[in-house]
C-alpha cells in the first residue's frame, strides 16, 4: 500500500488536525484512504474514523510486535494510507526510540512530512530539523508542512528550510478556528464531542489544497520504500528528482479501480460477546476486535449508560474511556448494575480494561469530586490522583493460569489514566522496561480486569483464550 506519515518534533504541532485534512483531501481526490494511528493513542483514531467514515487503526510495535503491524497493515485495502505518528518523531519507550513513529517508519520504509509549528526562530528552526533528520538512520523525513503558520512567515522560513535541510516544504496551514480541538485529561476530546467535526475538516481540507502542495505528498507516498522491499528511506534525493509526468504517472496508479476485496465465507459464530460502547466507554484496538471475530464471535454493541438490560450474551468485553465524565447517569442505571453484578456472581466471562475496570468496583469519583455507587462486582473505590499514573508501556507477567494468560506467560500492555483505584488486584506482575515493578488485576478463571489495556491482535492467543471460555460459558460448562 502507498503510504505517508505525519509527525512532528513535539505533541501540540497539530498532527492530528493535518493527518485529517489530508485524508478529506485525497478524498476529494478520488482516491479510497485507509487511516492508522502508530502507538496505543485511542482518541486520535476516533478523529480519523470520522472522516473516513471506517475505522481506523492502530500500529503499535510494542504491544502487537512487527508480525501484528504487518498484518493490521494488510487488512486495509485502500490507494493511499495516511499514518498519524506518536508524540515526537524519536519519543519511545523508557526514552528510547524502539517503538516509535520513527522507528515504524524505518521499519516499514515509510515517508514522514514533518508537521512543524514555527515560533520565535528561523534559522535556529531549520538547525532543529536538520538535527532530527541526521538523528537516526534511515532518516524518514520526507518533506515539511508548516502549521498555525502565517503566510508571510511560510514565505519567509520555506526557503531557509529547503535549503539548509534539502528538504522540500510542501506548504503550510494558517491559523484556523476551525484546526483547534479542545482538550481533556487524557488528550483531546472524543471526535463525537466536536460540534461540527464534518465542516471543521472540510474547511481545513479546502485550505490545505490551496496552501500546500498535495500533489508533492501523494508523489512522496507512492515512492516511499514498503514492508515488502524494506529498502532505506531517501527522501530528498527521491523529490530532487521527480518531474511532473512522474508525479502524473503515480496519481494516475493511484486512481485505477481498487482491488477487489476477498470475500471468504465466515462460520456460525461460536460465541457472543457483549462490547460496551457509548459516551463512557469507547476504547478499542480496532484490530483486536476483529481478532475476536476472526477467531468466531460475534460482538454486540451495548450502553451501561442507557441499556437497562444486558443483552443476551455469552461474555463481556469493557473497554476504557470517560466513565468518571458520566459517574451520576452510571450510577442511575441501576437494572444495568444489577445486571453486571449477577454476570459476574454467575462467572461470566470478563474483560475489563481501564475505565471498564472502575465501573465494575464499588464507588467512583467523579471530577467534580462527587462519589457514585457503581457495579460492585469487584472491591475498590476509584479517585482522580490529579496526575497521570504509572504511566506508559510494561510487561504484565502470569504466575498462575487464568483467563487470558498462562502460567509464566507476559503479555505486553498499556497505562494511560489520571483515575486510581484503592484496590487494583494483585493477581499479575507489571514490569515497566525501565524496571519499575508492582502487582496489579484481578485474574480468574473467568474475569481479566485492571488498568493496563492490552491488545487481542498480538502474539499470544488472547483473542482465541477469551472467545473459547466464552464459548463454554455459552454452552452452560462454566455455570
Amino acid at each position: 500500500m502507498n503510504a505517508i506519515m505525519v509527525s512532528a518534533m513535539q505533541s501540540g504541532a497539530g498532527k492530528t488536525v493535518l493527518t485529517c485534512a489530508v485524508i478529506r483531501a485525497l478524498q476529494r481526490r478520488g482516491l479510497s484512504v485507509a487511516g492508522f494511528k502508530c502507538g496505543p493513542d485511542y482518541l486520535d483514531p476516533m478523529f480519523h474514523t470520522r472522516v473516513l467514515d471506517a475505522p481506523s487503526h492502530n500500529l503499535d510495535l510494542f504491544l502487537q510486535g512487527d508480525v501484528g503491524v504487518r498484518q493490521t497493515l494488510g487488512s486495509v485495502h485502500a490507494n493511499i494510507a495516511v499514518i498519524e505518528g506518536a508524540m515526537g518523531l524519536f519519543d519511545g519507550i523508557g526514552g528510547t526510540e524502539e517503538a516509535s513513529a520513527w522507528q515504524l517508519a524505518a521499519r516499514e520504509g515509510i515517508p514522514v512530512v514533518l508537521a512543524v509549528r514555527p515560533g520565535g526562530s528561523s534559522l535556529t528552526l531549520a538547525a532543529q530539523i536538520r538535527g532530527l533528520c541526521s538523528f537516526r538512520c534511515p532518516n524518514v523525513v520526507a518533506g515539511i508542512v508548516l502549521t498555525a503558520c502565517r503566510p508571510t512567515l511560510a514565505a519567509h522560513l520555506s526557503p531557509i528550510i529547503e535549503r539548509e535541510c534539502e528538504l522540500p516544504v510542501l506548504g503550510y496551514l494558517p491559523p484556523m478556528e476551525e484546526a483547534s480541538f479542545a482538550s481533556r485529561h487524557l488528550g483531546l476530546v472524543t471526535a463525537d464531542e466536536v460540534p461540527d467535526l464534518s465542516r471543521r475538516v472540510d474547511e481545513v481540507a479546502r485550505q490545505l489544497e490551496q496552501t500546500c502542495d498535495l500533489d508533492g505528498l501523494i508523489t512522496l507516498a507512492c515512492r516511499g520504500g514498503s514492508a515488502s522491499t524494506g529498502g532505506p528511506v531517501d527522501p530528498s534525493a527521491r523529490h530532487a528528482t521527480a518531474t511532473r509526468a512522474s508525479m502524473d504517472s503515480a496519481r494516475e496508479e493511484l486512481l485505477l479501480p481498487n482491488l477487489p476485496q476477498t470475500t471468504t465465507q465466515q462460520p456460525a459464530p461460536r460465541c457472543r460477546i457483549a462490547v460496551a460502547r457509548d459516551e463512557a466507554f469507547c476504547f478499542y484496538y480496532e484490530a483486536g476486535l476483529a481478532r475476536l471475530e476472526a477467531c468466531g464471535a460475534e460482538l454486540v454493541a451495548f450502553s451501561p449508560l442507557h441499556d437497562k438490560e444486558l443483552p443476551a450474551v455469552d461474555a463481556l468485553y469493557l473497554g476504557g474511556g470517560y466513565p468518571e465524565l458520566h459517574a451520576a447517569e452510571l450510577a442511575a442505571n441501576e437494572p444495568m448494575r444489577r445486571a453486571m453484578r449477577e454476570a459476574a456472581r454467575d462467572g461470566m466471562p470478563t474483560v475489563a480494561e481501564c475505565g471498564g475496570f472502575m465501573y465494575l468496583q464499588e464507588e467512583l469519583t467523579d471530577e467534580q469530586g462527587a462519589t457514585f455507587p457503581m457495579v460492585g462486582a469487584l472491591p475498590g473505590q476509584a479517585a482522580s490522583a490529579g496526575r497521570l499514573v504509572r504511566f506508559g508501556y510494561a510487561w504484565l507477567e502470569a504466575e498462575k493460569d487464568s483467563l487470558l494468560l498462562r502460567a509464566g506467560e507476559r503479555i505486553p500492555v498499556h497505562e494511560f489514566h489520571h483515575w486510581d483505584s484503592t484496590h487494583n488486584g494483585t493477581d499479575l506482575a507489571a514490569r515497566k522496561p525501565t524496571g519499575e515493578s508492582w502487582r496489579c488485576c484481578h485474574a480468574t478463571d473467568s474475569l481479566h480486569a485492571g488498568f493496563p489495556h492490552l491488545h487481542f491482535a498480538g502474539k499470544l492467543p488472547l483473542a482465541e483464550r477469551f472467545v473459547a471460555r466464552a464459548a463454554e460459558f455459552g454452552r452452560g460448562a462454566w455455570r
